[in-house]
Protein backbone atom coordinates (compact mmCIF):
# COMPACT_ATOMS: atom_id res chain seq x y z
CA UNK A 1 0.00 0.00 0.00
CA UNK A 2 2.79 2.40 0.83
CA UNK A 3 4.91 4.13 -1.78
CA UNK A 4 8.62 4.70 -1.86
CA UNK A 5 8.57 8.25 -0.48
CA UNK A 6 10.15 8.40 2.98
CA UNK A 7 7.74 8.86 5.91
CA UNK A 8 9.28 11.37 8.29
CA UNK A 9 8.18 13.76 11.02
CA UNK A 10 4.95 11.92 11.80
CA UNK A 11 2.87 11.87 15.00
CA UNK A 12 3.71 9.18 17.52
CA UNK A 13 1.27 6.33 18.16
CA UNK A 14 -0.10 7.81 21.40
CA UNK A 15 -0.72 11.22 19.81
CA UNK A 16 -2.31 9.61 16.76
CA UNK A 17 -4.56 7.49 18.97
CA UNK A 18 -5.69 10.56 20.91
CA UNK A 19 -6.35 12.37 17.61
CA UNK A 20 -8.52 9.51 16.33
CA UNK A 21 -10.45 9.58 19.60
CA UNK A 22 -10.87 13.35 19.53
CA UNK A 23 -12.16 13.37 15.94
CA UNK A 24 -14.53 10.40 16.21
CA UNK A 25 -18.26 11.11 16.21
CA UNK A 26 -19.44 7.53 16.65
CA UNK A 27 -18.26 4.32 18.27
CA UNK A 28 -19.20 0.66 18.72
CA UNK A 29 -19.26 -0.78 22.23
CA UNK A 30 -19.09 -4.40 23.29
CA UNK A 31 -19.54 -5.36 26.96
CA UNK A 32 -20.64 -8.59 28.57
CA UNK A 33 -21.90 -9.98 25.25
CA UNK A 34 -23.83 -6.82 24.39
CA UNK A 35 -22.80 -4.82 21.29
CA UNK A 36 -24.29 -1.40 20.59
CA UNK A 37 -23.39 1.52 18.33
CA UNK A 38 -23.64 5.16 19.36
CA UNK A 39 -23.36 8.46 17.50
CA UNK A 40 -22.68 11.75 19.24
CA UNK A 41 -22.95 10.06 22.63
CA UNK A 42 -19.39 10.25 23.92
CA UNK A 43 -16.97 12.87 25.19
CA UNK A 44 -13.30 12.49 26.09
CA UNK A 45 -11.67 13.64 29.32
CA UNK A 46 -8.29 15.34 29.30
CA UNK A 47 -6.57 12.12 30.32
CA UNK A 48 -8.20 10.08 27.54
CA UNK A 49 -11.08 8.40 29.38
CA UNK A 50 -14.31 8.09 27.39
CA UNK A 51 -17.60 9.27 28.94
CA UNK A 52 -20.54 7.59 27.22
CA UNK A 53 -24.14 8.70 27.69
CA UNK A 54 -26.58 5.87 26.96
CA UNK A 55 -30.38 5.57 27.14
CA UNK A 56 -31.98 4.13 30.27
CA UNK A 57 -33.17 1.09 28.30
CA UNK A 58 -29.72 0.37 26.87
CA UNK A 59 -28.49 -3.19 27.09
CA UNK A 60 -25.04 -1.78 27.82
CA UNK A 61 -26.32 0.08 30.89
CA UNK A 62 -28.01 -3.09 32.11
CA UNK A 63 -24.76 -5.01 31.63
CA UNK A 64 -22.87 -2.45 33.71
CA UNK A 65 -25.44 -2.36 36.51
CA UNK A 66 -25.72 -6.15 36.70
CA UNK A 67 -22.00 -6.92 36.48
CA UNK A 68 -20.00 -7.90 39.57
CA UNK A 69 -18.82 -4.70 41.25
CA UNK A 70 -20.55 -2.92 38.32
CA UNK A 71 -17.28 -3.08 36.37
CA UNK A 72 -17.75 -5.26 33.26
CA UNK A 73 -14.93 -5.56 30.76
CA UNK A 74 -15.65 -3.56 27.62
CA UNK A 75 -14.28 -2.85 24.16
CA UNK A 76 -14.78 0.46 22.33
CA UNK A 77 -14.07 0.70 18.61
CA UNK A 78 -13.47 3.94 16.71
CA UNK A 79 -12.80 4.50 13.01
CA UNK A 80 -10.99 7.46 11.45
CA UNK A 81 -12.31 8.22 7.96
CA UNK A 82 -10.69 10.61 5.49
CA UNK A 83 -12.76 13.79 4.97
CA UNK A 84 -12.11 13.65 1.20
CA UNK A 85 -13.67 10.73 -0.74
CA UNK A 86 -10.92 8.25 -1.61
CA UNK A 87 -10.55 4.52 -2.11
CA UNK A 88 -9.86 2.88 1.25
CA UNK A 89 -11.31 5.80 3.19
CA UNK A 90 -10.64 4.43 6.70
CA UNK A 91 -7.25 5.83 7.68
CA UNK A 92 -7.03 4.24 11.12
CA UNK A 93 -8.95 2.20 13.67
CA UNK A 94 -8.66 2.49 17.44
CA UNK A 95 -9.66 -0.10 20.03
CA UNK A 96 -9.89 0.73 23.74
CA UNK A 97 -10.47 -2.11 26.16
CA UNK A 98 -10.97 -1.72 29.88
CA UNK A 99 -13.85 -1.48 32.31
CA UNK A 100 -16.89 0.76 32.67
CA UNK A 101 -17.97 2.56 35.80
CA UNK A 102 -21.11 4.71 36.28
CA UNK A 103 -20.30 8.36 36.92
CA UNK A 104 -22.62 11.38 36.97
CA UNK A 105 -25.27 9.85 34.74
CA UNK A 106 -22.75 8.48 32.24
CA UNK A 107 -20.54 5.45 31.82
CA UNK A 108 -16.81 6.11 32.01
CA UNK A 109 -14.37 3.70 30.38
CA UNK A 110 -11.08 3.23 32.21
CA UNK A 111 -8.81 1.89 29.44
CA UNK A 112 -6.27 -0.81 30.21
CA UNK A 113 -5.26 -1.70 26.63
CA UNK A 114 -5.10 0.57 23.59
CA UNK A 115 -4.49 -0.69 20.05
CA UNK A 116 -4.09 1.59 17.04
CA UNK A 117 -4.18 0.16 13.53
CA UNK A 118 -2.98 2.19 10.54
CA UNK A 119 -1.87 1.19 7.05
CA UNK A 120 1.53 0.27 8.52
CA UNK A 121 -0.12 -2.28 10.84
CA UNK A 122 -1.32 -2.47 14.45
CA UNK A 123 0.58 -1.11 17.43
CA UNK A 124 -0.15 -1.40 21.14
CA UNK A 125 -0.05 2.03 22.80
CA UNK A 126 1.29 2.31 26.33
CA UNK A 127 -1.60 3.44 28.61
CA UNK A 128 0.57 5.99 30.42
CA UNK A 129 1.74 7.48 27.13
CA UNK A 130 -1.87 7.55 25.94
CA UNK A 131 -2.96 9.41 29.08
CA UNK A 132 -0.14 11.94 28.78
CA UNK A 133 -0.54 12.55 25.03
CA UNK A 134 -2.73 15.23 23.49
CA UNK A 135 -4.52 15.23 20.12
CA UNK A 136 -2.81 16.90 17.19
CA UNK A 137 -3.69 20.62 17.33
CA UNK A 138 -5.10 20.52 13.77
CA UNK A 139 -7.48 17.60 14.44
CA UNK A 140 -10.68 19.64 14.64
CA UNK A 141 -9.81 21.81 11.64
CA UNK A 142 -8.53 18.97 9.44
CA UNK A 143 -11.83 18.06 7.69
CA UNK A 144 -12.47 21.65 6.63
CA UNK A 145 -8.86 22.21 5.58
CA UNK A 146 -8.59 19.06 3.45
CA UNK A 147 -12.00 19.53 1.82
CA UNK A 148 -11.13 23.11 0.91
CA UNK A 149 -7.75 22.09 -0.49
CA UNK A 150 -9.27 19.31 -2.61
CA UNK A 151 -12.29 21.26 -3.88
CA UNK A 152 -10.96 24.79 -4.27
CA UNK A 153 -7.27 24.24 -5.03
CA UNK A 154 -6.77 21.13 -7.20
CA UNK A 155 -4.06 23.05 -9.06
CA UNK A 156 -2.10 23.39 -5.81
CA UNK A 157 -2.43 19.66 -5.13
CA UNK A 158 -1.11 18.89 -8.60
CA UNK A 159 1.75 21.34 -8.10
CA UNK A 160 2.73 19.50 -4.92
CA UNK A 161 3.29 16.33 -6.95
CA UNK A 162 6.58 17.92 -8.05
CA UNK A 163 7.81 17.01 -4.56
CA UNK A 164 6.91 13.34 -5.02
CA UNK A 165 9.39 10.86 -6.43
CA UNK A 166 8.56 10.00 -10.06
CA UNK A 167 8.33 6.28 -9.30
CA UNK A 168 5.58 6.96 -6.75
CA UNK A 169 3.52 8.66 -9.48
CA UNK A 170 3.86 5.79 -11.96
CA UNK A 171 0.43 4.96 -13.45
CA UNK A 172 -1.27 7.50 -11.15
CA UNK A 173 -4.79 8.50 -12.16
CA UNK A 174 -5.59 10.88 -9.30
CA UNK A 175 -3.82 12.56 -6.37
CA UNK A 176 -5.85 13.92 -3.45
CA UNK A 177 -5.01 15.23 0.04
CA UNK A 178 -5.59 12.41 2.52
CA UNK A 179 -4.45 13.82 5.86
CA UNK A 180 -2.75 16.75 7.49
CA UNK A 181 -1.24 17.15 10.94
CA UNK A 182 1.22 19.55 12.50
CA UNK A 183 4.14 17.60 11.04
CA UNK A 184 3.11 17.29 7.39
CA UNK A 185 0.63 16.68 4.58
CA UNK A 186 -0.19 13.21 3.25
CA UNK A 187 -1.27 12.70 -0.36
CA UNK A 188 -3.20 9.68 -1.59
CA UNK A 189 -1.99 8.50 -5.01
CA UNK A 190 -4.67 6.45 -6.75
CA UNK A 191 -4.06 4.08 -9.64
CA UNK A 192 -6.46 1.93 -11.63
CA UNK A 193 -6.28 -1.02 -9.24
CA UNK A 194 -4.21 0.19 -6.29
CA UNK A 195 -3.24 3.21 -4.25
CA UNK A 196 -0.41 4.46 -2.08
CA UNK A 197 0.27 7.32 0.31
CA UNK A 198 3.12 9.82 0.25
CA UNK A 199 3.97 12.19 3.08
CA UNK A 200 5.31 15.71 2.53
CA UNK A 201 6.85 16.84 5.83
CA UNK A 202 6.83 20.47 6.93
CA UNK A 203 10.15 22.14 7.73
CA UNK A 204 8.80 22.92 11.23
CA UNK A 205 5.67 21.93 13.18
CA UNK A 206 2.42 23.83 12.54
CA UNK A 207 0.67 24.14 15.89
CA UNK A 208 -2.26 26.19 14.60
CA UNK A 209 -4.01 27.04 11.33
CA UNK A 210 -2.01 30.24 10.80
CA UNK A 211 1.27 28.31 10.99
CA UNK A 212 -0.20 25.62 8.76
CA UNK A 213 -0.88 28.25 6.10
CA UNK A 214 2.77 29.30 6.28
CA UNK A 215 3.97 25.69 6.02
CA UNK A 216 1.72 25.02 3.02
CA UNK A 217 3.02 28.15 1.26
CA UNK A 218 6.56 26.92 1.93
CA UNK A 219 5.75 23.52 0.37
CA UNK A 220 4.18 25.19 -2.67
CA UNK A 221 7.21 27.45 -3.08
CA UNK A 222 9.45 24.40 -2.87
CA UNK A 223 7.32 22.68 -5.51
CA UNK A 224 7.42 25.71 -7.78
CA UNK A 225 11.21 25.76 -7.56
CA UNK A 226 11.44 22.07 -8.47
CA UNK A 227 12.94 21.77 -11.94
CA UNK A 228 11.40 18.44 -12.97
CA UNK A 229 8.05 18.39 -14.80
CA UNK A 230 5.11 16.81 -13.05
CA UNK A 231 4.95 13.10 -13.83
CA UNK A 232 1.17 13.08 -13.39
CA UNK A 233 0.80 15.90 -15.91
CA UNK A 234 3.02 14.03 -18.37
CA UNK A 235 0.93 10.90 -18.02
CA UNK A 236 -2.26 12.84 -18.71
CA UNK A 237 -0.73 14.43 -21.77
CA UNK A 238 0.40 11.03 -23.03
CA UNK A 239 -3.07 9.63 -22.46
CA UNK A 240 -4.69 12.51 -24.38
CA UNK A 241 -2.37 11.88 -27.29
Amino acid sequence: MGDTQDWTAAPGAAERARSVLAAAWSCAVTADGVREEYAGAHTVTEDGRVRLTVPDDSGLLAAVLCAPRQEPSALLEFADAAPVPVRGRIRARLWLSGWFAPSGGALVLHPTRIVLRQSSGPVVVDPEEFTAARPDPLTEAEPRLLTHLADAHPDAVERLTRLVRPESLHAATRVVPLAVDRHGLTLRIERARAHGDVRLPFHAPADDVARLTERMHALLAQAAAAGCPRALQRQRADGDG
